[in-house]
């Protein structure tokens, strides 16, 4: 297959190149800087995994670039693994194999495979920086000739590099050959063998300090020890970060929320939009729809935008500092002998912590597990019992300001159920487990630069896909609560609400609108005059309440119909069955 160049005004096709790499290299960033903002995501024929699709110019060339899913190997254990491993079968017109210079043997026996599938081929070596920092430098030049294929340096998260990259991988079109198979030798001894051959200590370096204060990182090699990894002092550790993350979360979120957004909005906004629709329209149903007990223009603004939002933004910061920092693969190394007696892996804590950003992608995440057995297991407990930031942001908002206890309180139950469900499934989902694999990095100090990144574009996220849809079904909401149907409803459910539940019978709304998004459940309950105990109850049912609609659609999508219904009223069953039973054991008390 060769591909056209884009000055051939009778070109049909632009050229097609795989990006391929191991997950947490910087694969998704080097994509990034390759295809700009012009990207477009579609699941892979006849799978579910998502691939990203993006167009890069490289010279005289346009290419489409595809981000294939993350892969150690190409052994094909998963069906992410299956798919990468099809793509590179097919014609393709280069391949660019994403390395890690701080893991390079693994990434080295990667690329020995995917030369084996002779495409043309070039190397991305990312995270040089940090290879540096650590005390190793990588001979890039024998790399590219003992693997036959160019090698580039980089630093993705900065950079540099890009440019000659962009020259190397046009030049590579220009005079596509196929990369040569390694012959005769067993690949891990080869790339062994390699590694030890361009690997150098970085000690001897005339000036070592100004090299590592180039690389723009600082490194925590003194607390980077197998002591994070260990139960003692590890699991103290561990808890004592947990704790700090969330003093932030709770903290800044509710600093922010009490002290900025809130006045703001009801000191200025609040009363100049009453004024103004006031002004304009009559009482009336039109009227109260805008500005009334459900306004649009007031509870639209008010529950996403004030209270939801400081908490959305805390919790990104505190999980950006853990992630970029590279503590979350060390937690999920801890966590694997805890995780392995409800039948997952410590590597699966990574997609619970991504469910408590948002279900959609802790669930897809689960497409590179080893056994459908692990994805059916871990998808349950995020639809059963992991709060999404929307709904955590809210669930702050009820009980924060009642006491920080009642927080940590409810969190304890989720945990709880989790534990509880993860030991039920173990035993009663058929199938076996996977292995851990797992890179570790290095420890890092967190890149402002980076967090602020990530922050912005989480944000972005949420204002799409969970602000926006929460304004429609509070505009929905408004429509129906001035209508009536809502009150008529309520009644219907009030032997539910009043007589298991203990709540107002106004509390039947917030279940109703619960069904579009989850926090629905829980932020009505901000307006109600509500005993500590009464906070607690409807705090429970909206922790376990059914999932949003997207979430539905997304099981169905993953695992059929049938699970979808069966998860929608397993989480339903447990809101119930667990908030009726606080409120009547409460209520001895």
């Amino acid at each position: 297959m060769h591909c056209h160049s884009t000055v051939n005004p009778r070109r049909t096709a632009a050229c097609e190149v795989l990006l391929v790499g191991p997950p947490n290299v910087g694969k998704s960033v080097v994509f990034n800087r390759l295809t700009g903002l012009d990207v477009s995501v579609a699941n892979y024929a006849g799978t579910t995994v998502e691939l990203s699709r993006g167009i890069g110019r490289f010279g005289e060339f346009e290419a489409a670039v595809v981000d294939v899913p993350g892969t150690y190997t190409l052994t094909a254990t998963n069906q992410a693994e299956r798919v990468a491993t099809e793509m590179l079968s097919r014609p393709v017109d280069l391949v660019i194999a994403v390395a890690d210079a701080v893991n390079l043997e693994s990434s080295v026996h990667l690329v020995l495979q995917i030369l084996s599938n002779r495409r043309p081929t070039v190397v991305v070596l990312n995270r040089i920086d940090v290879a540096a920092a650590k005390g190793t430098r990588i001979d890039d030049a024998q790399l590219a000739r003992r693997l036959g294929v160019p090698v580039v340096p980089t630093v993705a998260v900065r950079g540099q590099g890009f440019t000659r990259l962009r020259e190397v991988i046009a030049e590579t079109l220009r005079n596509p050959a196929a990369a040569e198979p390694p012959s005769g030798q067993q690949l891990w001894p080869l790339a062994e063998e390699i590694t030890r051959a361009v690997e150098s200590p970085i000690s001897a370096d005339p000036a070592p300090q100004g090299r590592r204060a180039r690389t723009g990182r600082t490194s925590l090699r003194r607390f980077d020890s197998d002591a994070l990894v260990h139960p003692w002092p590890g699991l103290a550790i561990a808890v004592l970060i947990l704790a700090l993350a969330f003093a932030v979360i709770v903290g800044a979120g509710m600093g922010l929320r009490r002290f900025v957004l809130l006045p703001v909005a009801r000191g200025y906004l609040f009363p100049f939009l009453i004024s103004a629709v006031t002004r304009v329209l009559d009482a009336g149903t039109l009227r109260s729809i805008l500005i009334g007990e459900y306004g649009l223009l007031i509870k639209g603004i008010e529950w996403p935008f004030t209270l939801v939002l400081p908490y959305v933004l805390s919790f990104y910061l505190a999980i950006s500092l853990l992630e970029d920092s590279g503590y979350l693969p060390r937690f999920a190394v801890l966590l694997d002998g805890l995780l392995s007696r409800i039948g997952l892996r410590g590597s699966h804590s990574i997609s619970l912590l991504l469910g408590y950003g948002c279900a959609i992608p802790g669930i897809l995440s689960t497409r590179a597990m080893g056994t459908r057995r692990e994805r059916v297991i871990v998808a349950t407990l995020i639809s059963l019992a992991v709060p999404c930031i929307s709904q955590s942001g809210a669930l702050f908002a009820l009980l924060a300001e009642a006491g920080v206890w009642m927080v940590a309180a409810l969190f304890g139950l989720s945990f709880l159920a989790m534990i509880v469900a993860g030991l039920i499934m173990d035993r009663v989902v058929p199938g076996e487990r996977s292995q851990l694999v797992l890179e570790i990095p290095e420890l890092l100090a967190p890149r402002p630069a980076v967090m602020l990144q990530k922050l912005i574009a989480r944000t972005r996220h949420y204002l799409l896909d969970g602000a926006l849809p929460m304004v429609a079904a509070v505009g929905v909401a408004a429509v129906l609560y001035e209508t009536g149907l809502l009150a008529r409803i309520g009644v219907l459910l009030s032997p539910l609400v009043t007589g298991w539940l203990r709540l107002p019978q106004d509390a039947a709304v917030p279940l109703l609108l619960g069904v579009v998004r989850r926090e629905l459940t829980v932020l009505p309950l901000l307006d109600m005059t509500l005993t500590p105990l009464q906070l607690f109850v409807g705090a429970t049912v909206g922790l376990f309440y059914v999932p949003c609609i997207a979430v539905v659609a997304t099981l169905s999508r993953e695992f059929g119909v049938r699970a979808a219904i069966g998860l929608l009223l397993l989480t339903t069953g447990t809101a119930f069955a667990l908030g009726g039973a606080i409120a009547h054991i409460g209520a001895l008390f």
